[in-house]
C-alpha cells in the first residue's frame, strides 16, 4: 500500500476517497468560501482545501467528472492537470464551463477526480535510426476512422 501525507487546509476540507472498491480515481471536493457561478464559455480556478507529499516517482493526474461533463458541460480548461511530487502548495482545479447554462460550484462539491500514477524517469539514448513498425511514421488518422471499414 502507498502511504501519502495529507494536510487538510481548512476545516471544510474533506479527504479524498475512492466511492466504490473498483475506483481508481478519488473524488475532490470544492472548498470554498462562497459559491462560485461559472457562465457558459467562463472558466475558474477551484480549492479543494488539501494539500498532499507524493513520494518521488508518483504524480496525481486530475480528471473530469463525467456526471459533470455529461450533464452540465463543466469540464477541466487544461484536459487533465498534473499534480507533481515535489508540489506542496494546495491543489486547485480550472474548471470551464462548455455548458449552455451558467452553473454554480459550491462548497462540499464534488468537482474534479485524482488518480494516483507511478512514473518513470527516462534515460535518453540518442541515436541515428529507430526501429520500424508495421505504422512507422503515420500519424494523425492511420488507422482509419473508428468503427468503419475501408
Amino acid at each position: 500500500m502507498l502511504n501519502i501525507n495529507i494536510k487538510l487546509l481548512r476545516k471544510e476540507s474533506i479527504t479524498p476517497v475512492h466511492q466504490t472498491e473498483g475506483s481508481s480515481g478519488m473524488d475532490l471536493h470544492a472548498c470554498l468560501d462562497e459559491p462560485i457561478e461559472l457562465a457558459p464559455g467562463k472558466r475558474a480556478v477551484i480549492p479543494v482545501g488539501i494539500a498532499i507529499e507524493l513520494p518521488v516517482g508518483y504524480e496525481v493526474q486530475i480528471r473530469a467528472r463525467s456526471g459533470l461533463a455529461m450533464n452540465h458541460g463543466i469540464s477541466l480548461a487544461n484536459g487533465i492537470g498534473t499534480i507533481d511530487s515535489d508540489y506542496r502548495g494546495e491543489l486547485k482545479v480550472v474548471l470551464i464551463n462548455f455548458g449552455e447554462e451558467n452553473f454554480v460550484v459550491r462548497s462540499g462539491m464534488r468537482i474534479a477526480q485524482m488518480v494516483i500514477a507511478k512514473y518513470e524517469i527516462p534515460e535518453w539514448n540518442i541515436v541515428t535510426e529507430l526501429s520500424e513498425t508495421e505504422r512507422s511514421d503515420n500519424n494523425f488518422g492511420s488507422t482509419g476512422i473508428g468503427g468503419l471499414v475501408g
